[in-house]
């Protein structure tokens, strides 16, 4: 049995403690933080509860096929709904679109904006699921060390089917002219980090996800999720070390000796850093030990970060949804804002997510949770006044659509920005996302799970493969547990694994 210490408890820390406690290891997972969760963590104030990070759940085969691969069902650990409409669309502050869950139903909207249409998404949705399944069942299962991962003939023939030189932008337009569905279509890709016409058109998948798949919501908050992740890794062994930050590690020849963590030295055989990359390599390991240089993370292309509101009023509020996207505003000059002449927006593009309008048990009765979020670009320097500037704005847009002027209305307000992701999750430039998911940073070409300076440690999360996200968050976990048993003795392992 092997000792192994990981950093970090989101998603990617807790899926690969779990893999490797069910095989018998003793695993210890370090959190700076108070509890579990790490960007998915929740914060209660007042009666109410505010999931702080994830609010979509999409790809729910993801999380299914990870408590199955432990002989487990995701409904013994937190129960869902399925939400319909799935969400809101807010072109102006009188003229919305709720998004049916059903993909005919979806089909008669679009044919209703663009005779012809239907048949087109239905094409369009077919091609999506093959990326889907090739791209989810193989691809982001590979450790992606090298090109070679993917040299064989099994990976090599699907490569046309990806439309990977294909952009995102261009492709949908082979399909579809109406301004509305083009923007349905688009959005997903809006977190991906980068305008739609340099992200490859392989992310039909995501609208796979989104309009197919469905998106889900965990009875009593994304917080619930963690709580379920949680409760397996204690179940199969894990100890959890909280208020435990990281403050030094040391090295001799290629391994972590000891990690000095609450002025304490920590010792393992093993070590999975579920942390901020970045921080990790630059920050706690000697220059002689890291893969890479500042200079190269300075020119990675960064997905978003954002602009966050928790509110909490003291009545409800008409005509919103659990999830309303408000696309009010000209995209281009937001995304230009984001990814070309980073800058704090003119005139935001911005998403609310009303999670009270579907469960009661996360407010107090007769009132509303809400979180608002703006999209912007990574590494702006925030302050109370730009905070404050820009929560003003949002409440003038809520009022023209909702008739409500929040501000009036307030028992909770918390706001989170550039500083709180640097300080709550050392997130280099303050990141939200993750990098960019441009064929530039796609799998072997993103930062390695493996330190080719140093045997004992191997890195996981959304920095590396096979990318950010929830769903990719757990795969990278499982992926990264899986190489590191290849290191370890054989011993007597659970035939569910």
């Amino acid at each position: 049995m092997a000792s192994i210490g990981i950093i970090g408890s989101g998603f990617s820390g807790l899926s690969a403690a779990i893999t490797l406690a069910d095989q018998g290891h003793e695993v210890h997972v370090y959190e700076k933080n108070e509890m579990a969760g790490g960007r998915a963590r929740t914060w209660t104030k007042e009666g109410f509860t505010f999931d702080l990070g994830p609010s979509w759940y999409w790809m729910p085969d993801v999380f299914e096929n990870f408590f199955k691969s432990f002989g487990k069902d995701v409904n013994d650990y937190y129960k869902l709904d399925r939400l319909s409409p799935s969400y809101r669309i807010y072109w102006s502050e009188s003229d919305y679109t709720d998004i049916p869950s059903d993909i005919d139903e979806l089909g008669n909207l679009f044919e209703s904006w663009e005779p012809g249409s239907k048949k087109y998404l239905m094409k369009f949705i077919d091609e999506a699921e093959i990326k889907y399944r090739i791209g989810m069942d193989d691809f982001v299962h590979r450790p992606s060390y090298s090109f070679m991962d993917f040299a064989e003939w099994q990976v090599i023939k699907n490569v046309p089917r990806l439309h990977l030189i294909n952009n995102f932008a261009s492709y949908i337009r082979k399909y579809f002219k109406n301004e509305k569905i083009l923007k349905i279509l688009e959005f997903p890709v809006l977190f991906l980090g980068d305008v739609a016409k340099r992200t490859p058109a392989l992310y039909s998948l995501m609208n796979y996800a989104d309009l197919k798949l469905g998106t889900w919501y965990p009875q009593g908050g994304f917080g619930k999720v963690i709580e379920g992740f949680e409760k397996l890794a204690i179940e199969k062994g894990v100890i959890f070390h909280f208020d435990s930050p990281v403050e030094k590690i040391n090295c001799e020849g290629r391994v972590i000796t000891t990690v000095m963590i609450n002025d304490e030295e920590v010792i393992h055989d093993q070590w999975i850093a579920s942390c901020d990359y970045h921080h990790f390599e630059q920050k706690l390991l000697p220059e002689t030990h890291r893969n890479y240089t500042e200079d190269y993370w300075e020119k990675r292309k960064m997905a978003p970060s954002c602009l966050l509101y928790y509110v909490g009023l003291d009545r409800k509020i008409p005509n919103i949804h659990h999830h309303n996207l408000y696309f009010d505003t000209p995209f281009d000059p937001h995304a230009s804002e984001i990814y070309d002449n980073p800058a704090w927006p003119k005139d935001p593009l911005f998403y609310i997510c009303a999670p009270s309008q579907t469960d009661n048990s996360i407010a107090p009765e007769g009132m509303e949770n809400l979180m608002l979020l703006i999209p912007v670009a990574p590494g702006l320097e925030d302050s109370e006044e730009i905070r404050e500037k820009y929560f003003d704005i949002l409440v003038e847009r809520v009022k023209k659509s909702t008739g409500v002027d929040i501000s009036k209305h307030l028992v909770v307000k918390r706001s989170f920005a550039y500083t709180d992701f640097v300080k709550e999750y050392n997130a280099f430039k303050g990141n939200a996302y993750g990098l960019s998911n441009v064929l530039t940073q796609t799998a072997f070409l993103k930062p390695s799970i493996k330190l080719k300076h140093l045997d004992n440690v191997m890195m996981t999360g959304q920095l590396t493969v096979p990318g950010p996200g929830v769903p990719p968050s757990i795969i990278s976990g499982q992926l990264v547990a899986k190489e590191t048993l290849k290191k370890l003795p054989k011993i007597q392992v659970n035939v569910n694994a």
